[in-house]
């Protein structure tokens, strides 16, 4: 008796429990009800409706081609089973999910994502007495998205968050923005270090794959880099290299030691830039950027400014001997043409003495002998007459008006340039 007695007391100690744990209208809506069914299992597919909260891009990374963001998703669907009488919704603890039959969405294009569970697991879930049930969770990810870096850092972004069911296709469940394009919200005062939020929209479509067509929500949005700190940052360091890379023309050739300081400080200092801005990017692409044109371009005229000084050192240093050397070749060129003509008139005097058949046949063997003679030396004289002709073009009479050339053609060239480049890559 002393133990029925006991027994029977355990019993109703332990009901008083669950009322205390589950109210009645808990009780009532979760008994019998089997969280492994979805709803309308034979009457079509359950509808859900989503809607999305950004509260974060912490980053977007052009190395690995993807970005950071911590979002609230929120799921709306119908459940029968759950219907209850009242006027007020329930507001039950996030851990009696797991006894509720919930959508299996998940992110596609997700790298690495986690559910905030501090200080309990971050997640809400609400009955309505029509059995519609609200269901939010706090989620960080980092998604993929595939970026054209071509124009960097001029370049313009479109990165996407689409959302699929993992195992009940079209046929089962069905997925729907809540409110459109309003469906997703947060974006607008959203502040990112180096983008600005464009524009953005949301679209319904069906993922197909081998085993069947599935619901997805896509929510697009688009990311304009600001360029100011790649002005401040890059543009305007290589721009004064450049410029004072032209200071060695107003410098005389004789100083050496100045000008070849100034050549090769520009050029080691522009390398260091150019691998600077090398750094945030991925070390294997195949994208040309807009920033590795204008580095090289400037590395270009950097380096084309110390070349145009050894040409006019070299020009300065070897002025006398070229003077030389085009007067001993045109004082040879004259002692030619003189031979020839000498040449020509002998061959015309022996011609006319010569009236013997006899004689004109050896007049005739000496006359080929003398123009195989003449053909033989003045095929050398043509050739060598081209060559003078052409080491004449490029002989610089004033070495020293090379730097005045150098001072109005690189500025210009310069400008020219940053003007076909920024138009390019700012309207095309």
């Amino acid at each position: 008796l002393i133990f029925f007695f006991s027994f029977r007391s355990m019993q109703i100690s332990e009901a008083e429990g669950e009322g205390e744990i589950l109210p009645p209208t808990v009780h009532k809506i979760i008994k019998g009800y089997n969280k492994y069914l979805r709803p309308f299992f034979d009457n079509g597919p359950v509808s859900v409706g989503m809607s999305l909260d950004i509260a974060s891009i912490d980053t977007i990374s052009e190395i690995n081609m993807d970005y950071t963001a911590t979002i609230f998703l929120r799921q709306r669907w119908t459940d029968e089973r759950l219907c209850f009488d009242g006027n007020k919704s329930l507001s039950l603890d996030g851990r009696l999910v797991e006894m509720l039959w919930v959508p299996d969405t998940f992110i596609v294009d997700s790298k690495k994502s986690f559910l905030h569970d501090i200080t309990v697991e971050n997640r809400l879930i609400r009955i309505y007495p029509n059995g519609t049930v609200l269901y939010a969770i706090r989620i960080t990810t980092t998604v993929a998205c595939s970026m054209d870096l071509t124009k960097y850092p001029m370049d313009k972004q479109t990165c996407t968050l689409q959302l699929e069911s993992w195992g009940y296709n079209i046929n089962d469940v069905m997925f729907y923005w809540t409110r459109g394009n309003d469906s997703v919200r947060g974006l607008d005062t959203l502040r990112l270090a180096q983008y600005t939020v464009e524009d953005y929209f949301t679209s319904v479509s069906e993922a197909v794959y081998e085993t069947g067509r599935y619901p997805k929500l896509v929510f697009h949005f688009g990311l304009k880099r600001n360029i100011l700190y790649f002005i401040l940052e890059t543009y305007v360091p290589s721009i004064l290299l450049v410029v004072l890379s032209w200071v060695s023309f107003w410098i005389s050739q004789s100083s050496v030691p100045a000008r070849i300081c100034i050549g090769v400080t520009t050029v080691l200092t522009m390398t260091t830039l150019m691998m600077g801005a090398r750094t945030s990017l991925p070390n294997a692409n195949c994208f040309i950027k807009a920033i590795d044109v204008y580095l090289g371009i400037c590395f270009s005229f950097i380096f084309g400014a110390l070349l145009e000084y050894a040409v006019a050192h070299f020009c300065t240093l070897h002025r006398p001997l070229l003077k030389e050397l085009l007067w001993g070749n045109r004082l040879y060129m004259s002692l030619i043409g003189v031979l020839a003509a000498v040449s020509n008139s002998c061959n015309v005097t022996d011609n006319m003495n010569k009236i013997d058949s006899d004689k004109n046949s050896k007049a005739s063997i000496n006359g080929k002998k003398e123009r195989s003679k003449h053909s033989g030396w003045s095929s050398p004289v043509s050739v060598m007459k081209r060559l003078f002709c052409i080491f004449d073009c490029f002989h610089v009479k004033n070495p020293y008006h090379i730097d005045n050339y150098a001072r109005f053609s690189f500025p210009l060239s310069f400008i020219i340039i940053n003007v076909f480049y920024w138009v390019y890559y700012l309207y095309f």
